[in-house]
């Protein structure tokens, strides 16, 4: 079963400003580190108009992570384009994508699990978690749904190795234990997929 995207409703021109704002800071600085004052004045509004738009600084984190994954995704799709016919180097577009959404992107990481880490386990109703778990489960079902098309007699399996090289990627950035991480796991999936889809 395909995992639902939700539907981004169309911004006023003040939240506009409000989640660019909130976007650039909750990323660089870390979403405890900035308060909703800091964000209205960024934006150039009032904490009235942040809350009339938004209803919640938790909202506006659902919000933030929400628009930052839509942009992931359409990047995505990009790169997808360039291989339309199913096969290994179709898995691989998907690691290609992250090569270059992460350099100018994501130089800190995900933003999802930076946030999820930042939650903690104490708070487990906030609305960031179910948020954070579906965006994995939407790129998990990416990658099987690959695999599938790629002929592989164990999709699932394969897309979650696919996962874990990705997901162990996109950490390792945010770390910076070595250089050019994407592209080590890119070099592992394609040695994987050979092994599988031969």
């Amino acid at each position: 079963m395909a995992v639902l995207v939700p539907e981004l409703a169309p911004l006023t021109p003040g939240a506009t400003r409000v989640l660019d704002a909130a976007s650039q800071l909750f990323y660089e600085r870390g979403i405890h580190a900035v308060g909703v004052d800091t964000i209205a004045e960024a934006a150039g509004v009032t904490k009235k108009t942040l809350y009339d738009r938004f209803g919640s600084k938790e909202a506006l984190v659902v919000s933030y992570l929400q628009h930052r994954d839509a942009k992931w995704r359409a990047h995505l799709d990009g790169h997808l384009a360039r291989v339309p016919e199913p096969g290994p180097e179709r898995v691989l577009a998907v690691f290609d994508a992250a090569i270059t959404w992460s350099d100018e992107y994501s130089p800190k990481g995900c933003s999802a699990i930076n946030a999820r880490a930042e939650i903690g386990d104490g708070h487990d109703g906030h609305p960031v978690f179910p948020e954070v778990a579906r965006q994995k489960a939407w790129l998990l079902d990416v990658f099987a749904g690959l695999c599938r098309e790629a002929g592989a007699s164990d999709a699932n399996s394969l897309a979650q190795a696919m996962m874990l090289l990705y997901e162990g990627a996109i950490v390792t950035v945010g770390m910076e234990t070595f250089a050019e991480p994407f592209e080590v796991a890119r070099r592992l999936a394609g040695r994987m997929l050979e092994l599988e889809l031969r």
